[in-house]
């Protein structure tokens, strides 16, 4: 069976969501990642939750191509996280077909956290879609074996942890504490490359996430470690932004290279 790999929205995030469905078609990817909402203030925000001509559009646009819908994002859990409002993009998510939910902790409380993730797990639950929840080193979830302990305290059994390369590298976690992780808790995984050498602050974490990735096999990150510790089959997002790359190169072309990186790197793992 072949592996699941979509195109993340950060990677093309110039494009509307009807747009990027139609660029992962013709990069040859077989899903796609939909921002439902954006990640900061001042990030483009497209009208694309509820009964919108947008919608609309986007899973016209799904259905025309035979592109499906991966994962959804991003749904932030702070400590004033009403989660039954997080309601109509799960309904939007589900209408797409998703199948997985990106879920960042911004919550010092990890006893409210943990109950806020399990509310989240059990609304999600009622759309067929899978909640991952993904550690970032500037987040309160910073690194794997903090996501993995409220993912095993929530004890949902929809629940599960996002490996991001670049987040992993930077919280200095360790290949062993993917393996520390029941199997059943990797709902799909995201790839990207970057530098060996780490940001010197936070400024700087922030813009190479943001800005700055390599693809695969480009940079320094141990992906053949990560991704040859995770499970075999697990479906793969690949979110690359690249500022510099996309003034000079059109997102279909990245999307395309980036796919095809990703696949190498991936088969050199089982051949």
């Amino acid at each position: 069976m072949q592996r699941p790999i979509g195109l993340a929205a950060l990677t093309v995030l110039e494009l509307t969501p009807p747009q990027m469905v139609s660029t992962a078609a013709d990069a040859g990817y077989s899903h796609v990642g939909i921002r439902l909402i954006p990640a900061t203030p001042d990030e483009v925000r497209h009208d694309i939750v509820g009964d919108t001509a947008l919608v609309r559009e986007t899973a016209a646009r799904l259905k025309d191509t035979g592109v499906k819908v991966l994962d959804i994002e991003i749904f932030r859990l702070k400590p004033d996280t009403r989660v039954e409002d997080y309601r109509p993009m799960l309904e939007t998510g589900a209408l797409f077909g998703a199948s997985q939910a990106l879920v960042a902790g911004n919550d010092p409380d990890e006893l409210r956290l943990i109950d806020s993730f399990a509310e989240f797990c059990d609304l999600a639950a009622e759309y067929g879609i899978a909640p991952s929840l993904e550690p970032m080193p500037w987040t309160d979830v910073r690194d794997i074996v903090q996501g993995a302990r409220v993912v095993d305290a929530a004890a949902r059994p929809n629940g599960g942890v996002l490996i991001d390369p670049i987040h992993f590298d930077r919280a200095d976690s360790k290949i062993a504490d993917i393996a520390a992780v029941p199997a059943s808790r990797f709902r799909y995984a995201q790839i990207c490359d970057a530098p060996a050498q780490r940001p010197k602050d936070l400024v700087e974490l922030l813009f190479q996430a943001r800005c700055e990735r390599l693809m695969p096999g480009e940079g320094g990150l141990d992906l053949k470690g990560i991704f040859g510790a995770l499970p075999r089959d697990l479906p793969v997002s690949v979110e690359a932004p690249n500022d510099r790359l996309a003034k000079t190169m059109g997102p279909t072309e990245r999307a395309r290279r980036l796919l095809v990186a990703t696949q190498k790197l991936l088969e050199s793992l089982h051949p």
